[in-house]
């Protein structure tokens, strides 16, 4: 059964102490006891409350280690905090609002904060989409005179794969692609969309041959049609805006194109669990998600960039 709090009064009763974070984030990590993560070994020694000594490879493992909270000079309960309160806010959060909130010394604190959550966003291992799916790309950026089509320049290109679920929106993936080639456009649909499901594009070229990775190919040609593409695509449109309306908005637009995956992530994290019922099961989702994704230095998150012209696009 899920363990998690479902309310402000109970979050801060069962976590308001560095002990019982690190019994929880313990059930978390291994709710079946402890398994070593260098050598998978069951057999250990208690050193202390956090600290474990394996029998097989004679290490000792905290509960922290190979966690984002691996290192931090931020104490459990902080991190606890930022997990509840980031989860809670309907529209997401900035690194200026984790500052006020939570008086952090500096803003590249809460920056990182907001990074290491954000890598902790996408599940490893998540299920790709299936069933109909419209699929359509997006520019994140101002306009560009002069440029036509899918060109651009200080843009960036966003393309976004949405579930059809009867009149409503299913789960989505997103990612920034480099253009709008068959080679972008084929790599990212092997990525997110389980085959022999139908994908429903546009006319545009680069989707053509999709047929050939076992998937069945809707066309709806938007060109010099009567109705409007936000009727004839509705929800890929919908939630392009959105995504658009939320970069602005809690961001104020301020994202570079080297992280914006990361806010893909984010966007997407809270889209596919915007119905929810409780806000304590994002908290638990996202607290299993950051006991499993590793320890991440501040120099290695500004200078990492995911590397679009290699076409590395699988998460």
């Amino acid at each position: 059964m899920e363990d998690y709090p479902r309310s402000l009064m109970e979050f801060e009763n069962r976590f308001g102490t560095v002990q019982g974070c690190q019994d929880y984030l313990f059930r978390v990590r291994w709710p079946d006891g402890f398994i070593c993560p260098r050598c998978q070994g069951k057999e250990t020694i208690a050193v202390r409350d956090s600290l474990f000594h394996c029998k097989g490879c004679r290490k000792q493992i905290s509960v922290t280690a190979g966690t984002i909270f691996h290192r931090s000079h931020l104490p459990l309960p902080v991190w606890f905090r930022a997990i509840w309160w980031v989860t809670s806010q309907k529209n997401g959060a900035s690194a200026l609002g984790l500052k006020r909130v939570f008086g952090l010394g500096s803003y590249e604190t809460a920056w990182l904060m907001l990074h290491k959550l954000r890598r902790a966003m996408v599940r490893p291992g998540r299920d790709r989409l299936s069933g109909v799916i419209e699929v359509d790309e997006t520019y994140i950026g101002g306009l560009e005179e002069g440029l036509r089509g899918r060109q651009m320049e200080r843009k960036t290109l966003v393309v976004i794969a949405a579930q059809v679920d009867g009149k409503r929106i299913g789960r989505i993936r997103m990612q920034q692609i480099p253009d709008a080639s068959s080679t972008s456009l084929h790599s990212f649909i092997r990525s997110a969309i389980e085959p022999g499901s139908i994908v429903h594009t546009d006319g545009w070229d680069g989707y053509n041959g999709i047929e050939a990775d076992g998937y069945r190919r809707k066309v709806t040609i938007l060109k010099n049609c009567k109705k409007p593409a936000n009727e004839l695509m509705p929800r890929i449109h919908r939630v392009a805006s959105l995504l658009k309306r939320w970069l602005m908005g809690t961001h104020q637009g301020a994202v570079s194109h080297a992280h914006l995956d990361y806010y893909l992530d984010e966007y997407t994290f809270r889209f596919n669990r915007r119905l929810s019922s409780h806000r304590g099961k994002l908290f638990y989702r996202l607290l299993q998600q950051a006991a499993q994704v590793g320890h991440t230095e501040y120099q290695g998150i500004i200078k990492h960039v995911r590397d679009l012209k290699q076409g590395k696009h699988n998460r």
